[in-house]
C-alpha cells in the first residue's frame, strides 16, 4: 500500500481511472478531498450520486437528460427544420456555448472505428435516418470531429441519406481566431482555403 489509508488509495484509484486524470493529478485531488469542508465533499458525493441515478438518455435526440424529451427537444423556439448531428452530448454543450445553433440536435454513440468495432449500428445511424424521415427537417448539419473516424461518420451519413428530401451540410473547419497561420499543419489549411467565403 502505497498510501497511509486503504480508503485514500481506493479514492486515488478510481480518480486515476477518470478520461485526462493521471495519478499526480489524482493524487493531488484525493488529498484535496481530505482538506475540504464536510459539507463540500459530501456535495460531490451526493451530486455523483444523482447523476447516476437520474441523468439518463433522450429518447428523441440522444443528448443526455432528467426527463422525456430533453429540454432542448421540448423547447417550442427552436427551429424545427434544422438538424444537427454530434458525436457526444458533450458536443452539444460546446455548441449551445457559442449561440450560434437554434435547431434541434442528434446525439449518435461515436463515430465510426471499425477497428474498434463501431460499425453503423453501434453509433445508432438508423435512429438518425428514421428521425429525418419522420420529422422532416429542411437541413441537416453533419458536426462530427474533423478526425478521420468522424469524417467516414460523416461520410457515411450523406450517401445514408441521398434520396431523402433534405439537405446535408457539414460544418465549416479552419484556423482559429487569433492564431498565427504558421503554427497549423496542411490538412487545417487547406480546408481553409476550400472553404473561402467573400468578404
Amino acid at each position: 500500500m502505497l498510501y497511509s489509508s486503504q480508503h485514500l488509495e481506493t479514492l486515488i484509484g478510481c480518480l486515476a481511472r477518470l478520461p485526462g486524470i493521471g495519478v499526480k493529478t489524482a493524487q493531488r485531488l484525493g488529498f484535496h478531498l481530505l482538506r475540504v469542508p464536510d459539507e463540500n465533499a459530501r456535495d460531490l458525493a451526493n451530486a455523483i450520486l444523482r447523476v447516476r441515478d437520474e441523468v439518463g438518455t433522450c429518447l428523441t435526440c440522444g443528448n443526455v437528460s432528467e426527463t422525456q424529451p430533453c429540454y432542448i427537444c421540448r423547447d417550442d423556439k427552436r427551429d424545427l427544420s434544422l438538424l444537427c448531428v454530434v458525436e457526444q452530448p458533450g458536443d452539444v454543450v460546446v455548441l449551445e456555448r457559442t449561440g450560434a445553433f437554434k435547431g434541434l440536435y442528434h446525439v449518435l454513440r461515436g463515430s465510426l472505428s471499425p477497428l474498434d468495432g463501431a460499425g453503423p449500428e453501434e453509433i445508432g445511424l438508423q435512429a438518425l435516418i428514421d428521425r429525418v424521415r419522420k420529422e422532416r427537417f429542411q437541413e441537416v448539419v453533419v458536426a462530427t470531429n474533423p478526425t478521420p473516424q468522424g469524417e467516414a461518420t460523416a461520410h457515411l451519413i450523406r450517401s445514408l441519406l441521398e434520396g431523402h428530401p433534405v439537405q446535408v451540410t457539414r460544418i465549416a473547419r479552419g484556423v482559429p481566431m487569433g492564431s498565427d497561420l504558421e503554427l497549423f499543419d496542411q490538412a487545417t489549411l487547406t480546408r481553409s482555403l476550400e472553404g473561402r467565403k467573400e468578404l
